[in-house]
């Protein structure tokens, strides 16, 4: 990394380990409490038998997580990253907080009040989703790939931790009296604790670290309004200070022209398909049909647990792969085709809850959750090359908006598995 005036700056680059720390608990604490909600999924269908939780639970989190995300991606140039990103963590502390209050207030019994102020609470996590993973992504996109790379860790970290304490609790819990809910109240305190903890870590110690700081100042001198906000907070008010040169007068940093998002979009629209078609089909799959369409086995109870597990510690493992240069796929079409052949994992789900064991179920599952990841993180990293700041910013809005158009799509199609199947709606 060189200054503007082509000399090394190491200073500057002081606080890089620290900071793909932070990126990694921003990237847990943007889906924590999302992935507990799946992964006590069990608790849910035991309250609310007859309403397809784990489904319905989707189905309602992500039209608010998509059309939250598509309004910001439109305007991103206008809004405030740092209000944005504090907003979303304080929405989620809030929203899992209120879940325990609920599930308190109600003793833990079912009924249909009970299932609709939980999916208002869902329909909030959606809402902080879509300012918390975009706004973070689009900051991220204009720094170092290893912080995206982080980021995307930690989002997969907390359905792999989640999943292991899930495990825990029902071993813990599972003859006490109201095992199912000690162990779900566990969850959600521990989820709001860590929503805490990311709001506190991204308002307060973030935005100093000094490697931070040189990005952001760079991207402002490349026109970016968005991190106006974050640079103040950092203690950057002027072009005079002295610690980061990239900082210019904010009219001539206003003169700068960017691309516009649909330009953006043009000249990456194979990017932002092939995350679009990565999580139609893993969401089509998981976690509805792993509940509901796996068939009893041995592992009875534990068996949707297990698959859970399978998957997320797999999506996560595999998201550490592409640090290892020779499994980096960086070919764009390498990538498409890739991306297009996990299509064959739909058939061979069908087929394998039809007439396969546990053991064949636990080896796809693992298969799609290491395939999820891994393509998720060289997409991510290869796309936002060759922009200035704002449009780095814009990408990686863009390319969240399409993850979670995927996402939205494959929780949708996701109900199809259960044509033909008794007692399905």
């Amino acid at each position: 990394m060189t200054t503007a005036d082509g000399g090394d700056s190491p200073s500057r680059l002081e606080g890089k380990v620290s900071a793909i720390i932070v990126c990694w608990i921003l990237g847990f604490g943007s889906l924590v409490s999302w992935n507990s909600m799946l992964t006590i999924g069990d608790y849910y269908y035991n309250l609310f038998p007859n309403y397809h939780p784990s489904r319905v639970l989707t189905l309602v989190y992500q039209p608010f997580a998509f059309g939250t995300m598509a309004i910001l991606a439109y305007n991103e140039s206008k809004i405030n990253t740092r209000r944005r990103n504090i907003f979303g963590y304080s929405l989620f502390f809030a929203s899992s907080f209120m879940l325990i209050v609920l599930d308190l207030a109600t003793s833990g019994r079912g009924g249909l009040g009970s299932f609709i102020g939980i999916c208002a609470f869902v329909a909030s996590f959606g809402v902080a989703d879509a300012c918390v993973q975009g706004g973070i992504v689009g900051d991220l996109s204009f720094m170092l790939p290893e912080f995206i790379q982080s980021f995307f860790a930690g989002l997969a970290a907390s359905g792999a931790v989640t999943s292991a304490l899930r495990l825990i609790t029902k071993a813990v819990f599972e003859k006490s009296d109201n095992g199912l809910r000690k162990g779900t109240m566990l969850f959600l305190a521990i989820s709001t604790f860590f929503e805490f903890l990311c709001l506190l870590l991204y308002t307060y110690y973030f935005p100093k670290l000094p490697i931070v700081k040189y990005f952001r100042s760079k991207a402002a001198s490349e026109g970016a309004k968005t991190v106006k906000a974050d640079l103040v907070a950092a203690g950057i008010q002027t072009k005079d200070d002295l610690t980061f040169s990239f900082l210019q007068l904010e009219d001539s940093a206003s003169q700068v022209e960017r691309l516009s998002n649909k330009q953006l979009f043009l000249q990456n629209v194979d990017y932002a398909l092939d995350l679009y078609l990565i999580y139609v089909l893993t969401l089509s799959i998981f976690p509805g049909f792993l509940y509901e369409n796996t068939g009893e086995h041995q592992l009875g109870t534990w068996y949707p647990l297990v698959l859970i597990a399978a998957y997320n510690v797999w999506d996560l493992i595999s998201r550490y792969l592409p640090l290892v240069k020779f499994l980096k796929i960086e070919s764009r079409k390498t990538l498409t085709i890739a991306i297009l052949s996990r299509f064959l994992l739909i058939p061979a789900f069908y087929f394998t809850a039809k007439y396969g064991d546990q053991g064949w179920m636990i080896l796809l599952v693992s298969f799609l959750g290491l395939t999820n990841g891994h393509l998720t993180v060289c997409v991510m990293t290869a796309a936002p090359k060759g922009y200035k700041g704002p449009e780095q910013n814009a990408l990686g809005n863009l390319l969240v908006l399409f993850l979670l158009g995927g996402i939205f799509s494959g929780v949708a199609l996701d109900w199809l598995w259960l044509i033909g199947k008794k007692n399905a709606f």
